[in-house]
């Protein structure tokens, strides 16, 4: 079993990329922004692999994907360029951005990007990359009065606008203007922030919130809200952990409709009426629910409540609301057999300060991801051994799973 504990995601995949159109102005048309690409033949290839699975069969005759959807490091390239470098990913909680000059850093495949809150209360995102020789910018999380490159000292503003570039006399057709920080589109979404690494914000205006609403949650984004899944909620702790699988195992096992939970979750089984499951699919949101076995007053110790729902947003961000607690899972890749989940808490106001209560739950909560831990290791260990090559789906329970993987190819083939 291999955990960590860390701030932010970091992901170590290197890949074939162009860089073009880094924000000179009116000078070469062919350089003012960032493209990421890899190359025709080299999809191709790895394109037979996504052909394997069938998202047109029937579930009750579809076999799963292959084993090489979650070993072969080229579908894993894919899988960047194709889903997490395309829409709106979620990277951290605006918690880690509440004031003025706040920031926090992350890395996404060969992205290296840095979100912060200026002056004026805006959320802006950047390439964490120096335009000077490309040096990474900030590392971890914190407050700062502008970004300062560790490497030659040239200092950013958090609008990202170059404020000082040291030593540059004697420099020819230079204009600070033209290297400022590349800006991303950022937005947020109740306590999350999302990114869209495939658009820069050249602008730098807000995005409007429920076109982001729109293209992130699709005709879901009403019915979480209305189940509690907002901002109302006090922040109470990140936890980290990093497991040797696929980003995809962590996604299946979470997706499984409750199958395994009697098997693998005793502890949690017993909080939950396995018999109540249900299962709802939206075009990129699968919402999983599940009646709490306790009907404890407030005032005794219950962590679910009388109902647990557990939202899966395409293509890897999971929300669960129980109780008066709400979870975040984000589950980041690494590689083709690594990845790190990232574990935001959530109680409602009135129980925050009730420190008894906060620790029972957060041991119960450790105690259910160790397990699934296990579970997931397991499973990458298997999906490697010559012994397996496609498996099978229980229709009944793993239709959230199977909507997951058509989600996936459909991406993976445009």
């Amino acid at each position: 079993m291999a955990m960590s504990m860390q701030l932010t995601p970091f992901i170590s995949s290197p890949q074939q990329r162009q860089l073009k159109n880094l924000n000179f102005r009116n000078k070469n048309p062919t350089l003012t922004r960032c493209v990421i690409h890899n190359s025709d033949l080299h999809t191709s290839q790895t394109l037979r692999l996504v052909h394997h699975f069938n998202p047109k069969t029937p579930i009750e005759e579809a076999v799963t994907p292959p084993t090489s959807w979650y070993t072969d490091p080229s579908f894993f390239h894919l899988e960047l360029h194709r889903v997490f470098y395309r829409g709106w990913q979620v990277v951290g909680s605006t918690e880690q951005i509440k004031d003025p000059r706040d920031y926090f850093t992350g890395r996404l495949g060969d992205v290296e990007y840095v979100v912060c809150r200026d002056d004026s209360g805006m959320v802006r995102a950047f390439h964490n990359v120096c335009r000077h020789h490309a040096s990474l910018l900030a590392y971890g999380s914190g407050k700062k009065s502008c970004f300062v490159c560790p490497y030659h000292g040239w200092t950013y503003g958090f609008n990202g606008a170059l404020l000082k570039a040291t030593r540059i006399s004697g420099m020819q057709n230079f204009d600070v203007n033209d290297f400022g920080l590349l800006p991303i589109k950022v937005a947020t979404w109740g306590p999350f922030v999302l990114l869209d690494l495939a658009k820069e914000n050249l602008s730098q205006k807000e995005v409007d919130g429920h076109n982001v609403s729109k293209e992130w949650l699709g005709s879901c984004s009403e019915i979480l809200s209305s189940n509690g899944i907002d901002s109302s909620l006090s922040y109470v702790c990140r936890r980290e952990y990093t497991i040797e699988c696929n980003w995809k195992v962590f996604c299946d096992n979470y997706l499984d409709g409750g199958y395994h939970v009697p098997y693998a979750h005793k502890g949690l089984a017993s909080g939950l009426k396995m018999d109540s499951y249900s299962i709802t699919m939206y075009e990129k949101v699968s919402i999983q629910s599940c009646e709490g076995s306790s009907d404890k007053s407030g005032e005794d110790y219950d962590r679910l409540g009388r109902e647990a729902i557990y939202a899966f947003v395409y293509p890897n961000f999971m929300i669960n609301r129980y109780g008066p607690w709400m979870d975040t899972n984000l589950v980041v890749p690494l590689g083709p057999n690594k990845c790190q989940v990232i574990f935001d808490y959530y109680l409602e106001h009135s129980l925050k300060n009730d420190t008894d209560f906060i620790e029972k739950s957060l041991q119960d909560s450790e105690k259910v991801q160790i397990e699934d831990v296990v579970l997931c290791e397991g499973v990458q260990k298997g999906l490697q051994s010559p012994a397996y090559s496609v498996g099978r789906y229980a229709p009944t329970v793993e239709q959230a799973m199977h909507h997951f993987h058509c989600l996936l190819y459909e991406n993976l083939t445009k």
